[in-house]
């Protein structure tokens, strides 16, 4: 990593936390709240955890995936609090960097339609040393594997060793379901997810993790 990368993606994040588009300029409704950006990133990470967006814990806290979803995505991941949040070495880039808001039924919003097209393409160049994308839940893989439009998030999953292992694909993407705790029964209904596709995402963040080039 040289100095001026550092720097280059510093003013990046900075223009970014400074973003109020969806607030000032908005397509359609407004967000409902002053913006607070959050993401975790780094030049030198080798881990990429590319998720939806903030829920209300994470907007308050200002630090990704402190709550029950980051629990459960630590343990699929196999790693500790400590080595989530080492930024050098795994960077956080949800598909919208605010929380949404509410829906009616109390549930979160989809990621802001602003964030992505703005911002996603200059960050994710800003992170050469990536040897693992983790795409979490429909928004982060409709992004990462665009030849999968409008597919069905359980069939994309149950694709994962053949998305993981495309030839000439670099960083290679893993889709995975959203640790929310509200797909229990997603996990009970599909239980090749933990006994296929988990011992090969530990070996896998394992491997990026302390076999850097």
């Amino acid at each position: 990593m040289t100095r001026a990368a550092a720097r280059d993606l510093d003013a990046l994040v900075a223009r970014i936390r400074a973003c109020r588009v969806c607030f000032d300029e908005p397509k359609g409704t407004p967000l409902p709240h002053v913006p607070r950006p959050v993401l975790r990133v780094s030049p030198t990470a080798r881990i990429a955890v590319c998720g939806q967006a903030p829920g209300i814990k994470v907007h308050e806290s200002g630090v990704p995936f402190t709550d029950r979803s980051g629990d459960r995505l630590r343990e699929w991941m196999g790693v500790t609090a400590d080595e989530f949040y080492d930024q050098t070495r795994v960077s956080v880039v949800p598909m919208g960097f605010c929380f949404p808001g509410y829906d009616k039924n109390g549930g979160d919003l989809p990621p802001r339609c602003e964030c992505a097209p703005l911002w996603r393409v200059e960050v994710m160049a800003r992170l050469p040393r990536v040897g693992l994308l983790l795409a979490v839940g429909n928004y982060a893989t409709r992004w990462h594997l665009p030849e999968r439009p409008r597919e069905p998030l359980t069939q994309t999953v149950a694709a994962w060793r053949a998305i993981l292992e495309r030839p000439g694909v670099t960083p290679p993407v893993l889709p995975l379901p959203h640790p929310s705790w509200r797909n229990n029964h997603w996990l009970k209904a599909n239980p090749w997810f933990e006994a296929d596709l988990l011992p090969v995402l530990r070996r896998r963040v394992r491997d990026a993790l302390e076999n850097a080039p």
